[in-house]
């Protein structure tokens, strides 16, 4: 009998790449580099290891398409390292795990209950399916500026009001390390006949790590889209794709296949085989590690004080009902300094580059290839922003999330007719289009939502302090699109 572990420190695409390289067939098919031979500068840059495997879909390496050999036995030995009951290799990033959970559950015209700080790949999937968000606005801690989890009494209130909508979209965790109940909001939409979709774009360690908040597959939810590539160590832009006892994983497959690529790399196939094993067979000891390294410099920013690390103390046991003890979440506010404004130094004065900086926090990427001497480094330049670049705390935006007025469905704004028209024009018209920072992608206004004054100063505020503002077609972002009527008069 084949145990577990044996199981698990297999990676059958990996193996299959390497016994493909092995042959040196002779390739008359795409891509057209030819393992290198036809973009020499490419090849010096990524080296010959690589490019001989970047190859085509063929009987012996199986079709991401309709997998029956290598790919599906690599997929269903993911599935049981996840605990789900199947899992799908997906290479158009988390984005297309989430639009997947959206279209399996949700068509035009079908409710979906879900928190507005949502990543923009869920809003954009209801432009596209025309399913109708219903928003559980999240408690907001006013201290830090941050939008925090769903209550289950939020939830409860939205299935009562809303009894019809298909499924519940949670976050697990949010960016900043926050999450919900999960498994009480699954009993409460599983009683309510609503599927449960969770975003596990920051959550992989959840399914690896000892004293994790709890996984979606273990919480019951009937999907969970998880990024591998964030803090599993896979190849940017691969992910999973997890699917509980209650799905039909054939036709989820169909839904997958309408926009995925038929083209599908096998760096990130093979990426995603080996990150798997790599976590099922040591993931215990990594994030153990991870937790370790977060923990040093919580205790040492607080020694040295003007700095808040995120941590156990925020838990609420509702709207923060756990915190992930692997987040590096920062509160920068009281050295009088925007988050985006130590990220920058952090990058421009100390060569560290961290994941991102909103108007009052930073998050610091802590996983699976971190070493002791980088933290210390981290450490230290913060120690050294705060001697060198703090200042009186004053004038500074404290408010992160701006609770959405939503006047049509978003595919309804998105696709309708619209003008541009300067940001400061647009105050009590419809947006058609989204303005977010990025990183996270959390819209801070997105298609049919109505343009206030406050979500202006925001744009203002953020743009001022260095944030990377995206979703536009004015790539200045002083411009918005807002809806029209068929008169051609703004709505």
């Amino acid at each position: 009998m084949i145990t577990k572990v044996t199981t698990q420190q297999k990676a059958p695409l990996y193996d299959a790449l390497i016994g493909f390289k092995e042959k040196r067939i002779v390739p008359f098919d795409v891509p057209g580099h030819k393992r290198g031979r036809g973009n020499p500068e490419l090849l010096h840059f990524l080296g010959q290891k690589t490019l001989s495997v970047d190859v085509n879909s063929m009987k012996p390496l199986d079709n991401l398409c309709h997998p029956v050999s290598v790919i599906k036995e690599a997929e269903d030995i993911a599935a049981q390292a996840f605990k789900a009951k199947a899992a799908f290799f997906m290479v158009g990033g988390t984005t297309s795990a989430v639009q997947a959970m959206v279209f399996a559950t949700t068509k035009r015209g079908e409710e979906i209950i879900l928190p507005r700080n949502v990543h923009r790949s869920v809003i954009n999937a209801l432009v596209l399916n025309g399913a109708i968000p219903v928003y559980v606005n999240p408690d907001v801690d006013e201290r830090l500026g941050i939008a925090l989890g769903m209550s289950l009494k939020q939830v409860e209130e939205a299935i009562q009001e809303h009894p019809h909508a298909k499924a519940i979209f949670v976050n697990n965790p949010t960016y900043y390390g926050v999450c919900s109940d999960l498994k009480g909001i699954v009993e409460l939409a599983h009683e309510a006949g609503m599927k449960v979709l969770a975003d596990e774009a920051h959550g992989a360690h959840f399914y690896f790590g000892e004293h994790m908040p709890i996984s979606a597959m273990e919480a019951g939810a009937d999907y969970a889209a998880v990024s591998m590539h964030k803090s599993g160590g896979s190849l940017t832009q691969s992910s999973f794709l997890l699917m509980g006892d209650s799905v039909n994983a054939d036709y989820v497959r169909q839904i997958v296949n309408l926009t995925q690529t038929t083209s599908a790399s096998y760096l990130l196939m093979a990426s995603l085989d080996l990150s798997r094993r790599h976590l099922a067979l040591d993931g215990e000891a990594i994030f153990s590690q991870v937790v370790s390294f977060t923990q040093y410099v919580r205790e040492e920013l607080t020694k040295i004080g003007g700095y808040y690390v995120f941590g156990e103390d925020l838990i609420n046991g509702d709207s923060i009902y756990t915190m992930d003890p692997t987040k590096l979440s920062i509160h920068t506010l009281d050295i009088g300094l925007a988050g985006i404004e130590v990220y920058d130094l952090l990058r421009d004065e100390y060569d560290i580059q961290i994941e991102f900086g909103d108007l009052g926090n930073i998050l610091a990427y802590v996983s699976v290839g971190d070493r002791e001497r980088d933290i210390e480094r981290l450490v230290g330049a913060l120690v050294d922003i705060k001697r060198r670049f703090s200042k009186e705390k004053r004038n500074l935006l404290r408010q992160e999330y701006i609770e959405p007025i939503v006047a049509y469905s978003p595919q309804e704004a998105f696709y309708r007719t619209k003008r541009s028209v300067l940001l400061e024009e647009a105050i009590g018209k419809a947006s058609t289009e989204f303005v977010m920072c990025y990183p996270p992608g959390i819209p801070i206004v997105a298609p049919g939502e109505m343009i206030t004054e406050p979500i202006v100063q925001y744009i203002q505020y953020a743009k001022e302090k260095g944030c990377q503002l995206t979703g536009t077609e004015d790539l200045d972002v002083l411009k918005i699109n807002i809806m029209e009527d068929e008169h051609g008069m703004l709505v």
